[in-house]
């Protein structure tokens, strides 16, 4: 197993906040896969922590300009 992948799925759970177990329920894949790790889980991952990203980017745009419009 690649060091890069290891990392990979730690850093996917830990931003996410939940265990090895339910990122595989989330990706349809075996806990046993996700330990082993390859490059499919390893792309997967990638686009999960981005979409997970963006989806926090938006959340914070729509605060701020929610507050912005409020009066004072």
């Amino acid at each position: 197993m690649e060091k890069s992948e290891i990392n990979l799925v730690k850093q996917a759970c830990k931003e996410l906040n939940i265990t090895q177990k339910e990122l595989a329920e989330m990706i349809g894949v075996s806990e046993s896969t996700i330990k082993r790790s390859n490059r499919h889980i390893e792309t997967t991952l990638k686009l999960l922590l981005e979409n997970y990203q963006l989806k926090s980017r938006i959340n914070n745009f729509q605060n701020s300009f929610t507050s912005i419009l409020q009066p004072i």
